[in-house]
C-alpha cells in the first residue's frame, strides 16, 4: 500500500480498532519521501509499525465432566465391581454413604484387589493404614467384606467433619483430615492429592452410569 506521511496515523489507527486482522504491520521509507506499508513486507528496510492481536486463549472449563459424557467403565472392572456389590452395598447402608462412591474410592484404591498392599503400609480394597483399621475395628484389613465396611465407616466421619463436601472428605481420605485442616479447610497442594480427588470424582461419574 502507498500512502503519504500524513495519512498513516489515521491508517493506524483504523488497523488497531479492528485488532489488526490482517496481522503485523510493517512501514518503509521510499524514495521522494512517500511511505509503504504492508503485512508482507518485501526486500530491506522494513520495520514493524503495528503488532497483530494475538490469538484469543480459549478458557479452561473448572466445571467436572457432566455424567452423560462420562467414559463407561472397562468391562473387567465392572465384572469386579459386581463380585463384591453385596458387601458394597451393605457397608453403604450401614454408613449413609452412596454406594456408588464406595466403589468410586475403591477402584480408585485398589482396583478391587483385597490383597493390595501400599508402600505406606495401606492394605486392602479401600487401603486402610494399620491405625485406620485399628480405630474401626477392623481386626483383618485383607478380609474385603471388613475392609469395605472400615473403610465406609471412616469415609462418612470425613464427610460429616467436612460437611459433607465430598472434595474435602475425599483429600482428606487420601491425605488425613489434618492435612485438610491445616491448609484451612482447603484440598492440601500435593500432586497425589490433587490427582486423587478427580480421579474418584470421575470413577464416581462412571459407577453413577453402571447398572450395578
Amino acid at each position: 500500500m502507498l500512502t503519504q506521511p500524513r495519512s498513516i496515523l489515521l491508517l493506524v489507527l483504523c488497523l488497531a480498532s479492528v485488532g489488526a486482522s490482517a496481522g503485523d504491520i510493517f512501514v518503509r521509507q521510499a524514495e521522494g519521501q512517500s511511505t509503504v506499508l504492508s503485512n508482507v513486507p518485501q526486500g530491506d528496510g522494513f520495520s514493524l509499525l503495528l503488532a497483530a492481536a494475538p490469538e484469543p486463549v480459549a478458557p479452561v472449563s473448572l466445571n467436572p465432566q457432566p455424567a452423560a459424557t462420562a467414559t463407561p467403565l472397562k468391562t473387567t472392572l465392572l465384572a469386579r465391581a459386581r463380585t463384591y456389590q453385596t458387601w458394597v452395598d451393605e457397608a453403604a447402608r450401614r454408613s449413609q454413604v452412596n454406594a456408588r462412591l464406595l466403589h468410586a474410592v475403591i477402584a480408585t484404591e485398589s482396583g478391587y484387589n483385597p490383597l493390595a498392599l501400599s508402600r505406606k503400609g495401606a492394605v486392602g480394597m479401600m487401603q486402610l493404614l494399620p491405625a485406620t483399621a485399628r480405630r474401626y475395628g477392623v481386626a483383618d484389613s485383607r478380609d474385603a467384606r471388613q475392609n469395605i465396611d472400615g473403610g465406609a465407616r471412616y469415609l462418612a466421619d470425613l464427610l460429616r467433619l467436612f460437611h459433607n463436601d465430598t472434595r474435602l472428605a475425599l483429600a482428606a481420605y487420601n491425605a488425613g483430615e489434618d492435612a485438610v485442616l491445616r491448609h484451612g479447610g482447603r484440598v492440601p497442594p500435593y500432586a497425589e492429592t490433587q490427582a486423587y480427588v478427580p480421579r474418584v470424582l470421575d470413577f464416581y461419574r462412571r459407577f453413577s452410569l453402571a447398572s450395578l
